[in-house]
């Protein structure tokens, strides 16, 4: 299965390591979940855990990196879809999972969840939480398969 990881989601795994995204951890270490990503959205990473709100040092904030480069396959920047999220700046996520046919989206951004009937509709995309059934039911059967 592919999937793209929104920002909050790969905050919630790889900054602080809340325990209702493990399941999604456990996905991508095990193979069950391709992560798709883009310079893009690398960017948009890497301006992210730099924010002092977070408090990651140079360190903490190489390590992240590190994660993020390890878990993630790279794609070319994905085209516009006719998919359009009111917020322009999450608009990168919805373009690469239509533009590599993604099974997820995963993400907490209210933008973003917004569309999932539409995206579900006209691209056979879930747009979920972290903690959606659908999305834990898959990658449990995965996991269950191994």
């Amino acid at each position: 299965m592919k999937a793209v990881l929104d920002t909050n989601v790969w905050l919630d795994w790889l900054v602080f390591a809340e325990p209702a995204v493990a399941p999604i951890a456990r996905g991508i270490e095990t193979g069950a979940l391709t992560v798709l990503g883009s310079d893009e959205i690398r960017a948009e990473w890497l301006d992210v855990i730099a924010r002092p709100t977070f408090g990651l040092d140079e360190r903490a904030r190489a390590a992240a990196s590190a994660a993020w480069d390890r878990w993630v396959h790279r794609c070319a920047r994905a085209p516009c879809c006719a998919l359009a999220c009111r917020d322009r700046d999450d608009q990168k996520f919805v373009d690469l999972a239509v533009a590599e046919r993604a099974t997820w989206l995963v993400t907490r951004d209210k933008a973003l969840l917004a569309l999932a009937r539409q995206a579900a509709r006209a691209h056979a995309l879930s747009i979920v939480r972290p903690d959606a059934a659908a999305l834990l039911a898959a990658l449990s059967t995965h996991e269950a398969n191994l």
